[in-house]
């Protein structure tokens, strides 16, 4: 794997707006970090309201000088999900300028094609080749195994108005304000991925590292890396000390997304995973997505003046 660093292009400002997670709350106040949607406008509760679902999107805009950048992450699961809520938080798909799949599982590319259709010019898609692997499994403990639904097609996207950007490496996108870290190293000794995913290759059942596990960092001027993982497969260690590594900045200003540190099998590295990012102090910190209530508990805990309860319909302005 080529280590060389990248170099990435200072920001002002970054702001995340949570599209989908699991969870929504219309009764959470704001922060000097954090903006709810309000409960009514103009006087009046709304009929309809935000949805959440198991899966996540993340809208990131990224100011620079006079420049804006706005990247879209992950897709949700459900078809209608994310549509729904950029209608409700009145965002015009039309001001996207790239889209990053973190990988290939479906509650990250569920509206990925609905979404398509409402981008008028030709963007980019950055995404893992092994994104597109299928069939992909998840084993029980009876033996049996469960099909993931092959949401990620090559094919289809070809005929679509993207630029498909296959790579393991490490790409820049936005002007190189934003970092895709790639295929993530796996270093720590304590995050070993998902021990029941499979994947079938050539006829032949074999454990699926999830190598298309891929995050992305931004340098927030002045403060250090702002890093946002999908599901973070790789471990959430492993994700931000590679992009470290990668941009050679040693800084965390915060952290936004999916742990994975939910299940019999994560939550007992719960502890060493805060004791890791303690050594780091991250200014903020928003669990998402696949982290779990017991691990989110235990980060409110330890981090009180970082901690941030995500929601959808949230803005995170990082500055």
């Amino acid at each position: 794997m080529n280590n060389a660093t990248v170099s990435l292009q200072e920001v002002d400002r970054v702001e995340v707006l949570t599209l989908m997670d699991n969870y929504v709350d219309v009764l959470l106040t704001n922060t000097d970090v954090v903006y709810r949607p309000p409960l009514a406008k103009d006087g009046r509760i709304p009929a309809d309201t935000l949805v959440a679902e198991h899966g996540l999107s993340l809208l990131i805009t990224l100011y620079r000088d006079k420049e804006t950048h706005t990247i879209l992450f992950d897709t949700g699961y459900s078809s209608v999900g994310v549509l729904h809520n950029m209608g409700l938080l009145e965002i015009d798909p039309a001001d996207i300028e790239a889209l990053v799949i973190s990988h290939g599982h479906m509650d990250h590319t569920g509206t990925l094609y609905p979404l398509l259709n409402k981008i008028p010019s030709t963007v980019p898609l950055v995404v893992h080749p092994d994104a597109f692997l299928s069939p992909r499994y998840f084993a029980l403990d009876d033996g049996r195994k469960l099909l993931f639904p092959e949401t990620l097609k090559k094919a289809e996207l070809e005929k679509r108005n993207v630029q498909v950007l296959e790579s393991r490496a490490p790409t820049l996108i936005a002007g190189d304000t934003a970092l895709v870290t790639g295929e993530v190293e796996r270093t720590t000794t304590f995050e070993k991925g998902l021990p029941n995913a499979l994947l079938e290759r050539n006829g032949v059942i074999e454990k699926d590292p999830i190598l298309d596990d891929q995050a992305i960092a931004v340098n927030l001027k002045g403060k250090g890396l702002v890093i946002i993982s999908g599901c973070a497969h790789a471990g959430i260690m492993n994700t931000i000390l590679y992009a470290m590594k990668r941009t050679g900045i040693s800084s965390i200003q915060a952290v936004l997304g999916g742990f994975h540190l939910s299940g019999a099998f994560f939550e007992p590295i719960i502890e060493d995973t805060i004791k890791e990012l303690k050594k780091l102090a991250p200014e903020v910190l928003v669990p998402m997505h696949c982290t779990g209530w017991k691990a989110i508990n235990r980060f409110s805990q330890e981090f009180p003046n970082a901690f941030i309860l995500n929601s959808v319909g949230s803005r995170f302005t990082i500055s």
